[in-house]
This record gives C-alpha cells, sequence and structure tokens, in this order.
C-alpha cells in the first residue's frame, strides 16, 4: 500500500514531521545545533593548540646553563648547605657582553664579558619577602679556582668581584658569591642588555623621578627633570651611567639601579601584568627570549612556579640594600666589605630572619661612620612568659629602600 502526499518520501513531508511545518523548524534547529557544536569545538581545539604553540614557544626561548650546572656539581661537597625549607636565594648577573643581537652598539666584543651587575636576590618561606642585595662589582675578595672559558682552570686569586664571572662565568660566581656570604645560591639568572631593554619596553616603560636633566653622552641619555617614563634604551643607559650622574661612585649608580628595581616592581603590581595574558605574554617573550638559566629553573613552568608567589608580596616588602662595605684599605677606588656588618647581614639571609632597610641611618649610631651602610635600632622591650621584661638584641637595620617608596612623592 502507498500513500500519496507532497513529496518527501512514501511518509509524506519527511518522517516524524508534523503536517503544520514544525518538525521541519525542529530538525533544521537540531542541525544548526549541531554546527554549532562542532564550530565550538574547533574553537576550543584552536584555542588549545594556540596556547600549546605560546608555551612551546616561550618555553623554547631560555637557554639552560648546563656547563654551570655540571662545574656546580664538581664542587657540591663543598657548597653552603640551604638551612630553612620553601626560602630560596637566587643570583642575578647582568651581563655586559657585546656578542649576541643588540648588544655590539655597546663596545667592541674582546670574547669576553663581565659581570655588570649582581644582584643575591632572597625570597623568604611564605613569600612574606623579598630582599635583594647588590654586590658591588669592585669589590675585592676570593675567587676560587675555576674552569675558564678556554677549558683550562685558573689559580685562586684576591681580586675584583667582577673578575669570577670573566674568569668562569655564571659558575664561578656563584662559587664566589657562596664563599663570600655562606648563603646557599638555589638559582641563578643570566641577562644581557637587550634582554634588559626589551623587558622594559614589554612594560611600556618605566616612571622614574629626575630631580635635575640628564646628559650622558657616553650613555647616549638625554633626559628633562621630573617624571620621566623610560624606554628600554633609555632605562639601559640610567641604570649604567656613572661619570654624569651624580658623584660618579659605583654607590651612586647601585642606589639608582635599586630606585629604577623598585619602580619596575610597581609597574608589574600596578599593572596587573602577572594575570592578564595580553600584557604578560609580551614580558615572558622577552624574558625568556634573553635569559641564561640553571636548569632546574629552565622552562616555563619553572619560572611561573618561581614568579607565584611575588605577585602577592606587598611592594613595601620587596626591598634593595648594597652589602655593607668601605673603601678598600690598599686602593680607594676599590670596595671591601665591612666584615662584622655584612655578616650580620648574611646569617640573617641564611636562617631567613627578616631584614629591616631604611634610607637614612641615625647619625648617632656608632656604626653611622663605618661605611655608612649598616645601623643598630634602639633595643625593644619584650615580655616574657613570666611577666618579666628584658631588653632583646638589637635589630641591624641596613641602608637601603623598598619598592613601595617613590622618589616623585
Amino acid at each position: 500500500m502507498t500513500y500519496s502526499g507532497g513529496g518527501g518520501g512514501p511518509l509524506g513531508p519527511g518522517a516524524g514531521a508534523s503536517a503544520d511545518g514544525r518538525g521541519l523548524a525542529r530538525r533544521r534547529r537540531r542541525r544548526w545545533l549541531r554546527y554549532g557544536a562542532a564550530a565550538g569545538t574547533v574553537v576550543v581545539l584552536g584555542t588549545g593548540v594556540a596556547g600549546w604553540a605560546v608555551y612551546v614557544k616561550l618555553d623554547g626561548n631560555i637557554t639552560p646553563d648546563d656547563a654551570a650546572a655540571a662545574e656546580l656539581a664538581r664542587y657540591a661537597k663543598e657548597r653552603p648547605t640551604s638551612l630553612v625549607k620553601d626560602a630560596q636565594n637566587v643570583l642575578l648577573i647582568g651581563s655586559d657582553t657585546r656578542s649576541g643581537d643588540g648588544n655590539e652598539k655597546y663596545g667592541r666584543d674582546s670574547g669576553t664579558e663581565r659581570s655588570d651587575t649582581t644582584i643575591l636576590l632572597h625570597l623568604a618561606a611564605g613569600r612574606r619577602s623579598a630582599t635583594a642585595v647588590s654586590l658591588p662589582r669592585d669589590l675585592m675578595v676570593d675567587v676560587p679556582g675555576c674552569l675558564r672559558r678556554d677549558g683550562k682552570r685558573a689559580e685562586p686569586t684576591f681580586a675584583m668581584f667582577n673578575y669570577a664571572f670573566q674568569s668562569g662565568g655564571s659558575a664561578c660566581t656563584i662559587r664566589t658569591v657562596e664563599k663570600l656570604t655562606g648563603v646557599r645560591i638555589d638559582h641563578h639568572v643570566v641577562v644581557d642588555f637587550s634582554g634588559f631593554k626589551d623587558m622594559v619596553d614589554a612594560v611600556d616603560g618605566v616612571q622614574v623621578c629626575l630631580k635635575a636633566p640628564i646628559s650622558d653622552k657616553a650613555a647616549k641619555l638625554r633626559l628633562p627633570a621630573g617624571k620621566v617614563t623610560l624606554n628600554g634604551e633609555q632605562a639601559l643607559g640610567y641604570v649604567r651611567a656613572r661619570k654624569s650622574l651624580g658623584d660618579g661612585s659605583d654607590t651612586e649608580r647601585m642606589d639608582r639601579q635599586q630606585r629604577f628595581l623598585g619602580a619596575l616592581v610597581n609597574k608589574v603590581q600596578s599593572n596587573d601584568v602577572l594575570l592578564n595574558p595580553v600584557k604578560l605574554y609580551p614580558l615572558l617573550d622577552a624574558a625568556t627570549s634573553s635569559l641564561t638559566i640553571d636548569p632546574d629553573l629552565a622552562s616555563l613552568r619553572g619560572l611561573y612556579d618561581l614568579v607565584r608567589g611575588l605577585r602577592h608580596i606587598p611592594t613595601e616588602n620587596v626591598q634593595f640594600l648594597t652589602v655593607p662595605r668601605e673603601s678598600y684599605v690598599h686602593d680607594a677606588n676599590r670596595d671591601q666589605l665591612v666584615r662584622s656588618e655584612a655578616e650580620k647581614l648574611f646569617g640573617r639571609l641564611r636562617t631567613d630572619t627578616p631584614v629591616v632597610v631604611s634610607q637614612e641611618i641615625p647619625t648617632n649610631s656608632p656604626l653611622s661612620e663605618s661605611g655608612d651602610h649598616t645601623a643598630y635600632r634602639p633595643p625593644r622591650l619584650t615580655g616574657t612568659a613570666y611577666g618579666t621584661v628584658s631588653p632583646s638584641p638589637p635589630a641591624p637595620t641596613f641602608r637601603g629602600n623598598t619598592a613601595a617608596e617613590d622618589d616623585c612623592g
């Protein structure tokens, strides 16, 4: 038996369709839902693929410092032991190499490189604070026998601190710092001129406040007084200049570097860079493209784990200071540690004890005349379990500043 109808087969308009066309509409809706689901799947997959491509690119940018790891492993038994779980010490090394893209214009490539800037960054357990200690490049130190770049081993020597990097690279610098401080270096990061500039440009510049105009031909820097937003090229000149700014000393230069880093921390935190993928990607791309890092840290995951806790540190707990030092007894153009005061600082870093900094040290401090970098705070009265009151040992205060302090305020 057959049925006649309006076409579409023996059952008329279509199996399951009603005579008024509502079934056809439902079928069309189902078809569009299938198309939409398929398109959504493509978008999700595309986003995942794009995300993975970004991850692979950024991860592949990073250069692991395998040579340093091998050299440090050779001396594993003589290295300091970490005393506090979860606290970490990262050595940040600014290289003055002229090799590599963008670095050749800062001078002739002599085949060697020195540590233009070195900072020991202590990250407290629980990431309650971060303390950055500048180590002067002219500081006279004992440099151990290190594997040189030509494959031979250098003899131990007493020399300026930046000779360690020139002689044996990051591994030699780490061993020198560990012998000097007794602080275990958990990770290290080396960045060159070009990388520094790219990171500043990636956050759209950093604002500083200048008390007077700057005109430094050697640094290729011309800036007006007042609030100025420095791009990468200007920032590099600003943190490296010596002769035309302040008293021309390395002390003045390190103070300027610390203030600039504080302003950079403020810029990153105030713009929510760490939480905004659109803003974060250029910074990560610039950073990972210019860094040489120890193998344990040399991955995007490793870097993420390191900085994850940093975004919640209040700017007043991000501190900058220079290791206590004074003019070297045999050469006023060199530095030496104020050993007793430096040991107070190193001891606090080793034991993860809070460090206190202040821009001004009391003039009546017994230490204000010996290097002018460390002084004692007045003793505090503390209660005991039995209700008695006794003075606690005075906590040292070191000359420095925090990221919360604003020169333009």
